[in-house]
């Protein structure tokens, strides 16, 4: 049985990403680990060589998740999967309310961001941020907090009890979000087949030079090696320097790996973060 650390309780998004990612492998034994902030589930993961950990990493409405770049790249914990979801929320309550009985709703601020136009719709219903979507129905479920409502994910308002009152209110239908999947180096190697490695998480920085981020992803595309994302951060302590977050997939992990010593020379502090499948 596989052991993954989350952030958030269970019934969470992350926990969805992880149960999606083992069943598609055929394993559906899954024990989620829940933790309250992200470097909680680093910090879980680095002292047990047993767990896995999943995180958030990209969202295709609200964007990159920043700070998870970063407490990947200081962890040492290796990246072996990823796993993308479609984000489908629901409008959840107690048994035996309604729409009209309903005068707060409580979730996560990007949650009720997505949902923006179908609370418009409901505007006797006060919005109130919360910490995450599966905690605002675990919280509503337990103290039974009548006339609130939580919208979270159909599992998690069946998980808690919860009469869903309506779903798929998401405004944008293209809502999803993509995890990536970690763990110790050792364990890590254990979980990914060479033979089908399809994808690689990298990070550098480079001179403070002109031309010098056109050079390296002119060499990637000369070895056929597909650029999926690029992100940037400032280099806390030295101005005007920028660390480069690069997905990029390819098809013969012989040309990868040409591409990759092609553009050492012109970066500095490379650093793969993991090569996986490409989801």
């Amino acid at each position: 049985m596989k052991t993954v650390a989350i952030q958030g309780v269970q019934g969470a998004y992350h926990e969805l990403a992880a149960r999606t990612f083992f069943a598609d492998r055929g394993e559906n034994e899954v024990e989620i680990l829940p933790c309250i902030l992200f470097k909680d589930v680093i910090e879980t993961v680095k002292t047990d060589p047993n767990k896995i950990g999943i995180m958030a990493i990209e969202n295709t409405i609200a964007g990159s998740l920043l700070q998870n770049h970063e407490l990947i790249r200081n962890s040492d914990l290796v990246v072996f999967g990823e796993q993308k979801i479609r984000i489908s929320h629901s409008f959840a309550a107690l048994p035996g309310e309604t729409l009209e009985s309903l005068t707060e709703v409580n979730s996560h601020p990007i949650a009720l961001m997505q949902c923006g136009d179908y609370l418009n719709a409901h505007p006797w219903i006060k919005v109130v941020e919360s910490e995450d979507t599966a905690l605002s129905a675990q919280i509503i479920a337990e103290k039974k907090l009548a006339g609130h409502a939580a919208i979270c994910s159909r599992y998690a308002a069946d998980l808690y009890g919860l009469k869903v009152l309506d779903e798929g209110i998401e405004t944008n239908k293209r809502n999803f979000t993509r995890f990536l999947l970690l763990a110790n180096r050792s364990l890590a190697e254990k979980m990914v087949d060479e033979t089908k490695i399809s994808k690689s998480s990298i990070v550098f920085t480079l001179p403070h030079t002109e031309g010098s981020l056109s050079k390296v992803l002119t060499i990637l595309s000369f070895y056929d090696v597909n650029l999926t994302k690029i992100q940037s951060l400032p280099v806390i302590g030295r101005e005007w320097e920028y660390l480069f977050y690069v997905d990029f997939t390819f098809d013969t992990i012989l040309k990868y790996h040409q591409g990759l010593d092609a553009i050492r020379p012109l970066t500095n502090d490379l650093k793969i973060l993991g090569e996986y499948i490409a989801n």
